[in-house]
């Protein structure tokens, strides 16, 4: 892994010069004009502080950046990590979330280094939508107090919104009107003015400079430290088992967004930029990343999408673009702090409802309903059901185990054709009419222990005469057990007790081998098994020799096999 992330280095930095160095500059400014108020927002809206926010972005910026699959990641706190660190700190303070971030570092750098970079590949798109809503709901809601100046108590969006008819407040008119503002002023913020100056840092701009000449009776960011060590930081010392055993499940649940919300900003920003992202190498510079964040007070990190695609467009060359933004946001937390102290929280409030509402992949949802997929369209809201209701990382799960039980009764399911064969209609040759009252019955799906009792079922209201005959076509029947075989077996011991000749046709290699393994073969004899079903019906008109047409040492069987390849 080292030498390949040396090699993607070498490559990347192939004839840099001044001029990618200036295009690197401008990224990196650009990406800061658009990190500077989200890092601010998701640090407050994550239960911590917006120096926090703005900690996360510097050091993920950095670290993260500089160790990247890609050259084009840019990590920081988002809105989806957030969404689960709100609840953390209202259950284990703030020491509880530097503890899991450093645990979810561990699990990260592990998953890096055991090559499970692959996992995100298994999440079915309806499902990571269904997610991606969930948590826009969840940074909605958990910004009504900054919008409203309401106060609620609980950890889940559930509680939040019971508490709010359970505890009689006043709103605060003035805070809702800077909220209400600045949601509008986004959503009507000119894209051509966006490619300049993003609609975020304009409307805090904006709110601002307001309150510095009104001074609304809102909250506001409060005091940003100059300082890189954040008085609130991990403290080693401090760190108990107990806390660290609760912390556990925790940890992997940020650990699971982080891995999900990276792989996924990588490989859609990789088809951007044409550059395909090492999943594995990117989850160790995560793990690492997310390991050195806590000591100096920041917040779990990810790759942000919003960040690299801005990056991207901006005409990034390297990954030091990363950095730049990073020292941008450095000299704006020296040189800025005091203006950003005075930044009303109602604004932050209206920007993250807004970066929340425009989460949604409404082209996704819009195609997953348009088409009316009826599994797609259940793994989507129940995955966002259970994203608001429960844990992320058991919405997660909760939508696989779904998609997977869909997945496998949808491919478990057989059917069942009959056809009766018509010599007039067929080129066989059937002077003594023995292939009156034959039947083929085509069946299609696995032979399994779910599907076990399907097939005689679906025969049982088969007629067909005593002493008739039956080739059962095994072409659409890729796999069987021991269960699927014995239920065969049964059948056709009850079909030959009434004196009906049993034959198969189109036997798939990997059905033949239970077959035989299974003594079905045995019983019956190789004769009765050819690889297509019109050797089947030829061998019962009398037109060819009483052969083993699977035995591959038979030289008429390699004419068979050519001749009825496309059967």
């Amino acid at each position: 892994m080292i030498k390949r992330y040396f090699k993607r280095l070498k490559t990347e930095f192939k004839g840099y010069n001044a001029g990618k160095f200036g295009k690197d500059v401008l990224a990196g400014i650009t990406v800061a004009a658009v990190a500077l108020p989200l890092a601010l927002a998701f640090g407050i809206s994550s239960g911590a502080t917006a120096a926090a926010g703005l900690i996360t972005a510097l050091i993920a910026g950095v670290v993260i950046g500089l160790l990247s699959g890609a050259s084009y990641q840019i990590s920081g706190p988002t809105g989806a990590m957030a969404a689960i660190l709100c609840s953390l700190v209202a259950t284990y303070q703030i020491q509880g979330v530097f503890i899991a971030c450093f645990m979810s570092g561990v699990i990260l750098l592990l998953c890096g280094i055991f090559k499970l970079g692959g996992l995100v590949q298994f999440i079915p798109t309806p499902v990571i939508t269904g997610f991606t809503s969930g948590i826009a709901i969840i940074i909605a809601f958990g910004q009504i107090n900054n919008l409203t100046g309401l106060k609620c108590e609980g950890a889940s969006t559930i509680d939040k919104i019971v508490s709010y008819f359970n505890t009689p407040q006043t709103l605060n008119c003035e805070a809702i009107a800077v909220g209400v503002c600045v949601i509008v002023f986004m959503l009507i913020y000119p894209k051509k003015l966006n490619a300049i100056i993003p609609s975020s840092l304009m409307s805090i701009i904006i709110a601002t400079a307001l309150n510095f000449i009104f001074n609304f009776n809102v909250g506001i960011v409060g005091e940003i430290p100059q300082t890189l060590l954040l008085n609130d930081r991990l403290d080693i010392t401090a760190v108990d088992f107990d806390t660290v055993k609760n912390l556990v499940f925790p940890a992997i649940s940020i650990a699971a967004l982080g891995l999900i919300e990276s792989l996924l900003c990588g490989a859609s920003a990789g088809r951007m930029k044409n550059e395909k992202l090492d999943s594995d190498q990117e989850l160790v510079a995560q793990g690492i990343g997310n390991m050195l964040i806590p000591f100096f007070g920041g917040v779990p990190a990810t790759a942000a999408i919003a960040r690299t695609s801005v990056a991207i467009k901006s005409g990034a060359q390297t990954r030091i673009a990363g950095v730049i933004h990073s020292l941008v946001l450095l000299a704006s937390m020296f040189l800025l702090g005091g203006v950003m102290s005075k930044i009303p929280m109602a604004a932050l409030a209206g920007v993250l409802i807004v970066t929340a509402w425009r989460m949604n992949e409404f082209a996704v949802i819009k195609d997953i309903f348009g088409r009316k997929i009826k599994t797609a369209m259940f793994q989507y809201l129940i995955t966002m059901a259970a994203t608001v209701i429960f844990d992320l990382t058991v919405a997660i799960i909760i939508g696989i185990l779904f998609s997977v039980i869909m997945f496998v009764l949808k491919v478990s399911d057989m059917t069942v054709n009959v056809a009766d064969v018509d010599p007039a209609k067929i080129d066989i040759a059937d002077k003594d009419g023995k292939l009156c009252g034959t039947k083929v019955v085509y069946v299609t799906g696995p032979l399994y222990f779910g599907t076990s009792n399907k097939l005689s079922e679906k025969l049982s209201h088969l007629e067909i005469d005593d002493g008739g005959k039956l080739i059962f076509s095994m072409r659409g029947v890729p796999i069987a057990d021991i269960s699927g075989v014995q239920a065969m077996k049964e059948l056709c011991d009850s079909l030959s007790a009434r004196k009906i000749e049993i034959y198969f046709s189109c036997v798939q290699p990997a059905v033949d081998e239970m077959f035989h393994r299974c003594g079905l073969i045995e019983t019956y004899g190789e004769e009765r098994f050819f690889w297509s079903t019109d050797k089947a019906m030829k061998f019962i008109a009398g037109e060819t020799a009483n052969v083993c047409p699977l035995c591959s040492a038979n030289t008429s069987n390699t004419a068979v096999t050519a001749e009825t390849a496309s059967v």
